[in-house]
């Protein structure tokens, strides 16, 4: 079978269109100087390995020959995977968020080749017209008229695409429109409160930027201004609804992207990796809070037995993320959705005994019928600690599975390709294949999750894991001492954008709050900040931009990103990162430059609390800050409480009889004399607003 050229690409997702008829290019300054030579507008395809409809789309119209004639004829094609240019993503997804309303991947956007703006722009397409979508030959025929023959309208339509991205990416000044400070805060956990609150109708995902600020915002719920939302209430609801629902995988661990239904029940199967180290850090904070729900406990515990099995590298790095579809046997021509986690009724008289059996459907959404196409995706029922009966059955189900009991499992090696997933010796079923790359930004979410949870549950190993991981990056991710995002079977590639180093630095100081006795992962945190400051701060905007100086020529506008979407937000992370590094180093610099970056986005966020959740975070701590001065041994136990806005140096030289010293902004406590004393200042500070 011939090949095109991303046959030879690194990334899963563009050599997933190498056997394609069409003449993909991947985004490089050849392609679009092609496109300029022989006037061709672009199109520009933009997905990743994982995304379902990315998969359909590859498998109809991107292997359709008539469409593929005319593509190759009279455009320039591109395929981007968005996970190693997000800068590109995000550009054009805003884009079509103007042109539609909406948004989505597969994102697949019509660019003119002179100056790469957009003029039209949608998602999947099917080769003949159905959804009430047209067809995608139709579509490419009428784009190609357009474009030669309505000019003058082209020349408008993308001024009013320009404007309104450059508007977009130059936000304007805060100044003299302030709202006070207190009560920004509160309008912003209070809206955080509304985004997860549990929805009626439509998808669930997991939101855990909002869920994560709303937890924040019950440390005020007692005040003189009740909020219309019980927050205790709602945070741990969206709790319950990962750690039961049929979006936690209860047979092998690890989180799915999110449920189809507003009932938390059928998942778009993918796992990604960013959401497994979110939704691990918000179950731990819930913990720490005080709801000891089991349910949390059980499914960090088989997350993280997840992510060793089968999301971590030799190396110690963690992968990307595993596939919706999967194979059900050799022969197939295209994978299934689900096809590895969901069961037959009859597969289930087969394996289990009638008791467990019986006992399967007093606990999990098990019927004959089935939830998801005639067969079951397992979803609990109640809250509390499961029978043992239950952890027999879920026992055979993942050997079932996985060919081998779990206590007998610690390494499931990664199917790389549909080759690999369809001639590989598996005792058991196909699994979904993995995208094995490492990308900076969702390992530091991980390693932010295990830290908090290793914190609170007190288990060493998530620690080590979290640490080997950050090692890793350390290690390789440096070209002739520039950060780098991605890094494939050992190779780094692509200049680290905001997100990467701003989520990594948090990482950082995570692990610098759990080793208290150490400095390495502070001093780390701080020379990987001062690169961060010099390639990415905006002197004149302040705020961070998405990408380096340098690595910008081929963008159409340099954004400042403040939204927060399946990841937090890179400007909130990085500013609360600011408040953080200037508790653990007295340098006020720090401070100065966080201040900068909530006056830059002071207008969004009083216009639109709801789409920046992260910078709230970051409003919080440089409003809320708490230092802690103690002993290890004190700080490892208030490790294990719910301190949102608290980091933590160790003291050696307190006043004799003094347990530790709160500081709280510019002035400090009395020093304590006793742990309940010192615990009652660390309460009450978390509350001072």
């Amino acid at each position: 079978m011939t090949t095109n050229r991303l046959a030879e690409a690194r990334s899963l997702y563009l050599r997933k269109h190498a056997d394609n008829p069409i003449d993909w290019w991947s985004w490089c300054e050849e392609a679009l100087a092609t496109a300029r030579k022989e006037n061709k507008p672009i199109f520009l395809s933009i997905g990743y390995s994982s995304c379902h409809w990315c998969t359909v789309m590859e498998g109809e119209a991107f292997s359709d020959r008539a469409i593929a004639e005319y593509m190759n004829a009279n455009f320039l094609p591109i395929k981007v995977d968005r996970e190693e240019r997000p800068d590109l993503d995000s550009i054009y997804m805003q884009a079509l968020q103007m042109m539609s309303g909406q948004g989505g991947w597969p994102l697949n956007v019509f660019l003119s080749p002179e100056d790469l703006v957009p003029f039209y722009a949608g998602t999947y397409f099917p080769v003949e017209p159905r959804y009430g979508r047209p067809g995608f030959l139709q579509v490419l025929q009428a784009l190609r008229r357009y474009y030669d023959t309505e000019k003058e309208d082209l020349s408008q339509r993308k001024a009013l695409i320009i404007e309104s991205l450059l508007a977009y990416a130059v936000l304007q000044d805060g100044a003299g429109n302030q709202v006070q400070e207190n009560e920004l805060l509160r309008q912003g956990w209070e809206n955080s409160t509304a985004v997860i609150t549990r929805n009626q109708s439509g998808n669930s995902f997991p939101m855990i930027p909002y869920a994560e600020l709303a937890l924040r915002g019950t440390r005020f719920s007692d005040g003189e201004e009740k909020s219309r939302y019980d927050g205790k209430q709602v945070c741990t609801q969206r709790g319950l609804d990962l750690a039961l629902g049929g979006i936690y995988d209860h047979v092998g661990g690890g989180f799915h992207r999110y449920t189809v239904d507003p009932s938390w029940t059928v998942p778009h199967f993918e796992k990604m990796l960013y959401d497994n180290g979110q939704i691990v850090e918000y179950l731990a904070n819930l913990w720490s809070y005080g709801v000891k729900e089991p349910a949390f406990a059980r499914s960090v515990a088989g997350t993280v037995e997840w992510l060793g099995r089968e999301m971590t590298a030799p190396e110690g790095y963690f992968y990307a993320a595993q596939d919706a579809d999967s194979f059900t046997k050799r022969t197939d021509v295209e994978p299934e959705e689900g096809a590895f986690y969901i069961w037959s009724y009859r597969e289930l008289e087969q394996l289990l005994t009638p008791e467990e059996l019986r006992e399967l459907q007093v606990q999990f959404t098990v019927t004959a019928s089935g939830n998801f196409e005639g067969k079951n995706v397992l979803q609990r029922r109640h809250q509390g600690e499961l029978s043992a009966t239950i952890d027999i059955a879920l026992s055979k189900l993942f050997a079932a599975r996985y060919g081998q009991r779990p206590e007998l499992l610690t390494i499931f090696p990664p199917a790389r390709n549909n080759h690999e997933a369809k001639t590989a010796s598996w005792p058991g079923r196909i699994p979904a294949v993995t995208d094995t790359k490492m990308i900076v930004a969702w390992n530091s979410l991980m390693i932010s999750g295990l830290t908090r949870a290793g914190a609170v549950f007190q288990k060493p190993l998530y620690l080590k894991m979290a640490a080997q991981a950050a090692n890793f990056i350390l290690a390789h991710q440096f070209i002739e001492g520039r950060f780098h995002r991605l890094n494939y079977q050992g190779q780094p590639a692509v200049l680290a954008q905001s997100e990467d180093y701003a989520l990594f630095i948090k990482a950082l100081l995570d692990l610098q709050a759990c080793f208290p006795e150490q400095k390495y992962w502070l001093e780390t945190a701080i020379a990987i900040q001062e690169e961060f400051q010099q390639f990415l701060w905006s002197a004149e905007l302040a705020g961070y931009y998405n990408t380096s100086i340098d690595a910008s020529q081929d963008l159409i506008v340099r954004e400042r990103s403040y939204a927060d979407n399946a990841i937090p937000s890179a400007n909130g992370v990085a500013i609360a990162n600011l408040v953080r590094l200037a508790l653990l180093t007295d340098n006020l610099h720090y401070l100065d430059l966080a201040q900068q970056g909530l006056q830059a986005f002071n207008n969004v966020m009083g216009k639109a609390p709801q789409a920046c959740p992260s910078l709230f975070t970051a409003l919080d701590w440089y409003r809320n800050s708490t230092l802690v001065r103690s002993s290890v041994e004190q700080i490892i136990s208030l490790l294990r409480q719910y301190l949102p806005v608290t980091e933590f140096v160790v003291a050696y030289d307190l006043p004799p009889g003094r347990v530790g010293l709160v500081c709280q902004g510019f002035q400090c406590l009395a020093p304590a004399q006793s742990g309940d004393e010192l615990w009652d200042q660390v309460q009450r500070s978390q509350t001072r607003e």
